[in-house]
Parts: C-alpha cells; sequence; structure tokens
C-alpha cells in the first residue's frame, strides 16, 4: 500500500523538472534578449539592400557598423573617418572613381546613414572581390587598400601571396579579430536569409 508521501513525489518531482524547464528557458530569453540588444540590427532596411547589391553578408556589414561607430552617425574619428562605417575622404574618393558613385554625393554626405552603408558596403564590396577573402578585405578597410596589397606581396606577412598570415600593425590585427568575432555573433543571433 502506498502513503500519501510516496503518491505526491511524482508530483513533486514532475513540477520540480517544469520549474527547472521553465527557468532555463527564461534564462535563454533573458541571454537572447540581452545578445540582441548589444548586437543590435539598427538600420536593418539600407543594410539589407546594399548587401543585396553588393552582395556583401549583411553579418559583415553590420559587424563592421558596430565595431567602427557603435551604430552612431554623427562620429568622426582623428582621421577624420566619418558616420557609421568610418569612412576617409580619401577611401570615399577612391570609392567613387571605382565604382562610378554618384557626383551628387559629397563627403559631408556621409554623415546620412543610408549614404554612408551605401558607401561602405559598396568598400566592402571591392576589398572582398580584390582580395579574396574576408580577413584580407578587413585588412584593407582598415589599414587601406595599399597597406594590405603590399602585406600580399611580403613573404614576412604572406607565406603564399593569397591570405595576410602576419598582420603587421597592430590595431589593424585586433580590428580584423573583433569584426570577425562580432560577424559571428551576428549569424548567431538573426537569421539573415529569411528577411530577403
Amino acid at each position: 500500500m502506498q502513503t500519501s508521501k510516496s503518491r505526491g513525489f511524482p508530483g513533486a518531482l514532475a513540477l520540480y523538472l517544469a520549474g527547472i524547464v521553465l527557468a532555463g528557458l527564461a534564462f535563454r530569453a533573458a541571454y537572447i534578449y540581452f545578445y540582441k540588444t548589444a548586437y543590435p540590427v539598427t538600420y536593418k532596411e539600407a543594410v539589407m539592400e546594399y548587401s543585396a547589391r553588393y552582395d556583401v553578408p549583411p553579418a559583415l556589414i553590420f559587424a563592421v557598423i558596430r565595431t567602427e561607430s557603435g551604430f552612431r552617425t554623427d562620429v568622426e574619428s582623428s582621421e577624420n573617418a566619418r558616420g557609421l562605417m568610418q569612412i576617409t575622404e580619401k577611401t570615399f574618393e577612391w570609392a567613387q572613381d571605382r565604382m562610378g558613385g554618384s557626383p551628387e554625393v559629397r563627403y559631408e554626405d556621409l554623415f546620412q546613414s543610408d549614404k554612408n552603408i551605401q558607401y561602405g558596403t559598396m568598400i566592402l564590396a571591392m576589398l572582398l572581390h580584390d582580395f579574396d577573402s574576408v580577413d584580407n578585405a578587413l585588412c584593407g578597410y582598415h589599414a587601406g587598400w595599399g597597406h594590405a596589397n603590399a602585406w600580399l606581396q611580403n613573404p614576412r606577412y604572406s607565406q603564399d601571396g593569397e591570405t595576410i598570415d602576419n598582420i603587421p600593425f597592430g590595431d589593424t590585427k585586433r580590428y580584423v579579430a573583433k569584426v570577425k568575432q562580432t560577424q559571428r555573433v551576428y549569424e548567431a543571433l538573426y537569421d539573415f536569409e529569411s528577411w530577403s
């Protein structure tokens, strides 16, 4: 004969396990909410438009924006790089010359989120085309096309002439690692394919 104490044990265990499951789900929801707050998709429409136009992964664009400006449109660096994707005037002119950018767009316009994302994504697309890898392209984005190209020609920095194995600028090395890590977080948090 079962006692009332033994009959209540399965029910208590079920309640205990349900509590653990609910706590786990609540923790996961809070965890995802925290990360999505820390890794936002601000300017989603512009990012997705230019991602499709220039064939650049949206997670990479968001990662560059987050790393470069923290999603602030009005920021300007000590090197006079402007806006969300921190574009210098020299790089802006290089992009306009190479890709036939609109003559109506001026460097001053890069404080506008749409123009900045367009040109930043266009620059990433050119670098990805020229250098065939995200790492090399990010070296070019941060240190300049000329430096990245020179590193690929130098066996001290590139063993095979195709991959920059040893980035000589410490700040560029940290930048590449940070953007790539940020890109991985964006890819884990968001289903960009469903946004297309």
